[in-house]
């Protein structure tokens, strides 16, 4: 980096300054924060733009925060903790946006039982976020004796009526993106990635992976104007699928569905039959320690209720949690940006207790990783959440000072161990 105050390369023997261009090293962490919260927006914004839709207050503030990033322009720190905020709000109008732009063109979703594994015959496998890229798939492989799976964040994808409508869109297999090196080998049809999250391919499967959209990888092949041809020729001329069928997954528990349940679950948590509601979910990745999450799902007590979303999701949803007077244990709301879902939840359970959301039998124990990970985290800051349990460490750009910050204002706290942590939020 140039530092423009010294006229030389930052940090280098000329250079007195702390930070990138004299900036403090606070600043130079919400900065940080900001741009990675950014390209969560920019990520969101992109998928409802393909839909048709748009907010010119959402693109005037990505203008104006990018501007703020530039050398010299705002030092303060207060000030630039609002900036940050405001990304949170940002964020949920974002949500919204895209939220709306998926239901009105696929319909709101319903909570959906999807069988995993495959089925015989031959399989395109699609991985990524984008229902418009699923949808076009799904029209161009009807008739043709293709079955298609959903991998990862599409696994929500079933739960949409204008998806589901489709009978060769039969099922999900694998599961989060960090493991797709291992499945998609393992997975003998057609692959194609439609976003973010695809990783450096092996040679077994390189020549039938495809891309398309924002996603792409030397030398595999990239598929323009979503014309998936290529990709259903590549699918029929290899081998068969054999049916390995092996159980079924649950999703769709989208805040349409959940409140038509809003006066059981009301009646339960006021007859003492669900004494606590967590949400468990985030962005998932492969560092060691995850499996707190894993641990932590298995031991919440079997009168509380769990909820998830993103691909956080599949450290929990392999087993069976049941159900208090027929509301599921475990309610899976959809991809990371339909964490906007939970949201809606937890504003409805306070307007029907008469409360704020601190004030409700809720918390948030939160998987992150990457920038979606960082906007949703700031849009829960902005709407002033508390106590959320961040893991499975703290982003390394945060400074001990803005943390400092976040745990005064917010009692944002890093997971420590299971046993320790349920019981401090049970007691």
């Amino acid at each position: 980096m140039f530092c423009y105050q010294c006229e030389q390369a930052a940090g280098g023997t000329g250079c007195t300054k702390v930070g990138v261009c004299g900036k403090d090293e606070d600043i130079q962490s919400l900065q940080d924060t900001l741009m990675f919260g950014l390209k969560g927006i920019a990520a969101y914004a992109y998928h409802a733009r393909e839909l048709g839709q748009k907010d010119e207050q959402v693109d005037a503030f990505m203008h104006e925060a990018m501007f703020a990033t530039l050398t010299n322009v705002d030092f303060d720190l207060n000030r630039y903790l609002e900036l940050v905020l405001k990304a949170g709000e940002m964020n949920l109008r974002v949500m919204e946006m895209l939220n709306d732009a998926h239901t009105s063109r696929f319909g709101n979703p319903a909570p959906a039982t999807v069988p995993t594994g495959t089925k015989a015959g031959p399989g395109i496998l699609m991985t990524g976020h984008d229902l418009l890229d699923l949808y076009e798939l799904l029209k161009q492989t009807e008739g043709k004796g293709i079955n298609v799976y959903s991998h990862g964040e599409m696994l929500p994808a079933h739960g949409y009526p204008e998806l589901r409508k489709f009978d060769h869109f039969v099922g999900n297999y694998g599961t989060a993106w960090q493991n797709q090196r291992k499945e998609f080998d393992d997975f003998s049809g057609a692959i194609l990635v439609n976003t973010n999250c695809i990783m450096i391919p092996k040679d077994s499967y390189k020549d039938r992976l495809f891309t398309c959209g924002i996603a792409g990888m030397a030398g595999v092949t990239h598929i323009k104007g979503r014309d998936f041809s290529a990709v259903i020729e590549k699918a029929l001329a290899l081998p068969a699928l054999t049916d390995s069928s092996n159980g079924t997954l649950s999703t769709g528990f989208h805040y349409t569905a959940v409140l038509g349940l809003a006066d059981k679950i009301v009646e339960a948590v006021k007859a003492g039959k669900i004494r606590h509601f967590f949400f468990i979910g985030g962005c998932d990745g492969a560092k060691p320690g995850r499996n707190y999450f894993t641990e932590f799902a298995e031991k919440v007590p079997d009168d509380c209720v769990i909820l998830t979303a993103a691909c956080g999701k599949y450290r929990i949803n392999a087993r069976e949690y049941g159900d208090i007077d027929g509301i599921p244990r475990l309610l899976d709301t959809g991809q990371c940006n339909d964490c906007y879902s939970a949201v809606k939840i937890a504003l409805a359970l306070a307007d029907a207790f008469d409360c704020g959301v601190n004030d409700l039998p809720l918390s948030l124990i939160v998987s992150w990783y990457e920038q979606k990970a960082v906007a949703i985290l700031l849009t829960l800051l902005h709407l002033g959440v508390k106590n959320i349990r961040l893991g499975p460490s703290l982003p390394a750009f945060i400074t001990p000072n803005v943390l400092n910050v976040l745990v005064e204002k917010y009692a944002i706290k890093p997971v420590g161990t299971v046993d320790e942590d349920l019981a401090e939020i049970l007691s």
